[in-house]
């Protein structure tokens, strides 16, 4: 009998000890799908609440799928990790003659979470605006406005940073009148020292061929540095650095990775020196954008962006596009918003991935 328990129990460490253990479980939802009176629901991101849930906020449109389309930002908040989303809020209301959009989501070192949005009046005429809430989204205070030069800017959903020492940079695109064949677009950073109440531009306006360069982004990184990498229609994406807090920066040159005329999103992985690169692989330059926005892929550096690994899939249908990511880092997950766009409709997704699906080995 003893010896007959021995054999089982042997036998069940045998069966555990060859067994895989369970693949981390990715967690996805659509926060927001389109519908025909409500066609696009993009430009979102994320920010964890103190109670460790998700609230989430985007570009609701009403008034047609068009950049220029009426729309306003909403907001809505998961308690189980972002598998369901209660009914959505208006955050902010349609306050420019054409709309309000592309939203990014910051919490302040102060603890504060600092909303930030476009105002959009005409094609000459679009400029940030930002609003505060000191109770956890709450509640917010009044809009705003962050600058007063004149032109077309943009900055995509998920793009104000925080220097370790508190300064905020806030990286934008601007033009004189976009849709003209001269726009010409150029990218600036905007800095505060004062926790996001006032700002001063640097006066460094980068550019880059044809269209020009951008839709910025932002990462702080080793030595005291700042890279700045810039969406163009050339299929490379282009990058600058910073030595002084976003005060000046490098002439704009092409960096190491291909993409069609789409933005990409930068981050580190979590607790870890590894960057995580989430974009559009394919580049086609005689197709529209540069080539299709599909599929969605992340990919790894280990060596401050020189070489990546194999892309890993994030969204694979190559009848759907996908853009415009924001990704939060929230324990071991990177947590992603990005459009969804099939039959000219865009539905606003989320994923939740571990960030084992996205690590390589560490090498030699």
């Amino acid at each position: 009998m003893l010896a007959q328990r021995i054999s089982t129990a042997l036998l069940v460490l045998l069966v555990c000890g060859c067994a895989s253990p369970p693949a981390p479980e990715i967690i996805e939802a659509t926060i927001a799908p389109a519908t025909e009176s409500n066609r696009r629901n993009t430009e979102g991101d994320i920010v964890v609440l103190r109670d460790g849930s998700l609230f989430a906020t985007w570009s609701e449109f009403y008034g047609g799928n068009r950049d220029d389309s009426s729309a306003r930002i909403v907001g809505s908040r998961s308690s189980d990790g972002g598998r369901s989303w209660s009914g959505r809020v208006v955050l902010q209301e349609n306050i420019g003659k054409q709309n309000v959009m592309s939203v990014s989501l910051i919490r302040s070192q102060s603890g504060d979470i600092l909303m930030f949005f476009g105002v959009k009046n005409s094609p000459e005429d679009l400029h940030f605006y930002t609003r505060r809430s000191t109770d956890d989204a709450k509640s917010w205070s009044e809009p705003v406005r962050m600058h007063d030069e004149p032109g077309y800017f943009v900055m995509n959903n998920d793009r104000v940073i925080q220097l370790k020492d508190g300064r905020l940079l806030a990286p934008m695109a601007f033009t004189e009148k976009v849709w003209t064949s001269s726009e010409a677009f150029r990218t600036v950073v905007y800095c505060s020292d004062d926790d996001g109440r006032t700002w001063t531009v640097s006066p460094t306006k980068l550019e880059a061929p044809k269209r020009g360069a951008m839709e910025p982004g932002l990462l702080e990184v080793p030595n005291g540095r700042i890279l700045q990498i810039i969406r163009t229609q050339v299929g490379m994406i282009w990058h600058s650095y910073s030595s002084d807090r976003g005060e000046t920066w490098s002439e704009a040159s092409p960096w190491t990775m291909a993409a069609p005329e789409s933005p990409s999103t930068l981050i580190y992985m979590p607790e870890s020196d590894d960057l995580l690169l989430i974009y559009n692989p394919d580049v086609d330059l005689g197709a529209g954008h540069g080539g299709a926005r599909t599929p969605l892929v992340g990919a790894v550096s280990q060596d401050d962006g020189k070489t990546w690994s194999e892309p890993k899939m994030i969204e694979p249908d190559p009848e759907a596009t996908y853009a415009y990511t924001s990704a939060t880092v929230h324990g071991d997950r990177v947590l992603l918003t990005y459009y969804y766009a099939k039959d000219h409709l865009y539905s606003l997704r989320f994923k939740s991935i571990p960030a084992e699906y996205f690590r390589v080995s560490k090498r030699d």
